[in-house]
This record gives structure tokens, C-alpha cells and sequence, in this order.
């Protein structure tokens, strides 16, 4: 019989008390839901990661009151996985506002020796934070350092929105950001659900990086045909990538043939 290896196992293995623990998994953010402050992304500090953990909501239906002596870390990688990111000790609530309350944080050295290489499978996607002994049966998928993803190409590139996300966010993957850093050119976004597409185009100063970033931050990029639609069901991919010293016309033209050629304009998602 295979018994699997389980959060519980190894807090306790660590001498923490499931009873003294709050389980919370970070998603890399533009700004907190809450109090509109920075967030955090791939690139954060261990400081500014810890400063973002300290401001919490003082709705008590989305954290606790009395929140636990010891808070276990993760930030979210992929859909349904979390990242061990440190075990912080709350010293008590030093602050409030009418959007903020702020705690006494201090980095524990618990679980040190699993720091960025504990990942557990997280079964709520919506959940971000539970007490561990609700978390403590989730699964144990990996103690290693996470892997660079080599990139595939610009001509394979076929990302769903989650995966946009964790593009455009996760360390792992680094060298794709760098790509796509590189280009300009047209993108396609295809709605699964319906099968329309939407023609798109990065050129001048922004390159394809910089549009696909704000199609992760907010769904629809600030394009009117996809205001109101779902992100969750669309599909992101690269019809043409060009060098960024291209001229703005032949962008343009290039944009505008596929758009006739997939007929977006009348049957798709593009409004002009």
C-alpha cells in the first residue's frame, strides 16, 4: 500500500502544531484586492513578499480575527500548485484602517530547508488561505528547486489563460518573458468556447510581452470585443513576430490581412 505524502506530514514533521497554523498561497498581483497596494510578481524580494504578507483585510469573512501564531507561506504556480515560500511568525496586529489591517511579521526559520522546493497540489483554486488543519490532507507533488521551461518557439506558442498568467509571472519562466520581450507582430486570441477570434497586434515600443502582460493582469487588454467575456476560456497564440525596428505601416498591413482572413471582423471579436 502507497501512502502518500501529505502538508500535515510535514508540519508536523517540523513541530507545527496544525491547530497553531494559517496555510495561505499568494498569486503574483499588479496591486492587493483590498487596499490597492503593490503587489507582488516573480521578481519580488523576500522583503517585499513579507510586507505584502503583513497587510490583510479587516473583513472578518476574508481573514481571521484571531489569526494564527504561525502563518505557512506559498505562492501559486500553475493552476492547481503552490510553492513554499517561508513559515512567518505573526507577532500580533500593529495597525488597521477601514481597508487594511497590518501585523508584526517576522520570518521563522521552520521548514527553512524546504523554502522554494515544497509544492503541494492546492485542490480550492479559489481559496487563498485556510487553517492547516483544513490543508493539512493536500498532497505533496515535488520537494525540489523549480526548473526553467525551455521555450518552445514563437510558431508553437499555444497558452491558455492560466498558463498566460504564469508566463507572464512565474520565475520558471524567465527566458520565455525574454522572448517575447524581444518581438513585435500579431497575436491571435481564440474564445474555446465559441470559437471566435480576435486579432491583435504589438508594435512601436510595446512588444509582445508588454500587450500579453495586460491581457494577464485584466482579461481583455482594454480591447472593447472582450470586455464582458470570460479569460478563463481563451487562447492566446502568435500568427506573425517581427523585429522590433520594423516599421509601423507594415505592421499594420500584416494586421490587417489576417483580420480579413479570419474574417474577425464579422464573425470574430474585432471591432475595427
Amino acid at each position: 500500500m502507497i501512502v502518500a505524502l501529505t502538508l500535515g506530514a510535514i508540519l508536523r514533521d517540523a513541530d507545527i502544531g496544525l491547530s497553531d497554523a494559517l496555510v495561505i498561497r499568494h498569486t503574483y498581483v499588479r496591486e492587493h484586492e483590498e487596499s490597492g497596494l503593490r503587489g507582488i510578481h516573480g521578481d519580488s524580494t523576500d522583503d517585499e513578499i513579507l510586507e505584502y504578507t503583513r497587510n490583510q483585510s479587516p473583513d472578518p469573512r476574508r481573514f481571521p480575527i484571531a489569526p494564527a501564531p504561525l502563518w505557512v507561506v506559498f505562492i501559486r504556480e500553475g493552476g492547481d500548485r503552490a510553492r513554499l515560500w517561508s513559515v512567518v511568525e505573526n507577532l500580533g496586529e500593529v495597525g488597521r484602517t477601514e481597508h487594511l489591517r497590518t501585523f508584526d511579521l517576522v520570518r521563522s526559520p521552520c521548514m527553512d530547508d524546504l523554502r522554494n522546493r515544497l509544492v503541494v497540489g492546492w485542490r480550492s483554486p479559489r481559496s487563498w488561505r485556510m487553517n492547516a488543519t483544513t490543508a493539512a490532507d493536500y498532497p505533496v507533488v515535488g520537494i525540489a528547486d523549480a526548473e526553467p521551461l525551455p521555450f518552445p518557439g514563437f510558431d508553437r506558442l499555444l497558452l491558455s489563460y492560466d498558463q498566460l498568467q504564469a508566463v507572464m509571472r512565474e520565475p520558471r519562466y524567465a527566458s520565455w518573458r525574454t522572448a517575447l520581450a524581444s518581438v513585435i507582430g500579431i497575436y491571435l486570441i481564440t474564445d474555446t468556447r465559441d470559437g471566435r477570434h480576435y486579432v491583435g497586434k504589438a508594435d512601436g515600443a510595446e512588444s509582445i510581452r508588454q500587450r500579453w502582460s495586460s491581457y494577464a493582469a485584466n482579461g481583455h487588454g482594454g480591447n472593447t470585443g472582450l470586455r464582458g467575456l470570460d479569460p478563463m476560456s481563451f487562447r492566446f497564440s502568435l500568427l506573425r513576430v517581427f523585429d522590433p525596428s520594423t516599421p509601423t505601416p507594415v505592421i499594420d498591413m500584416a494586421e490587417s490581412h489576417f483580420k480579413v482572413a479570419l474574417d474577425t471582423r464579422t464573425h470574430g471579436l474585432n471591432r475595427n
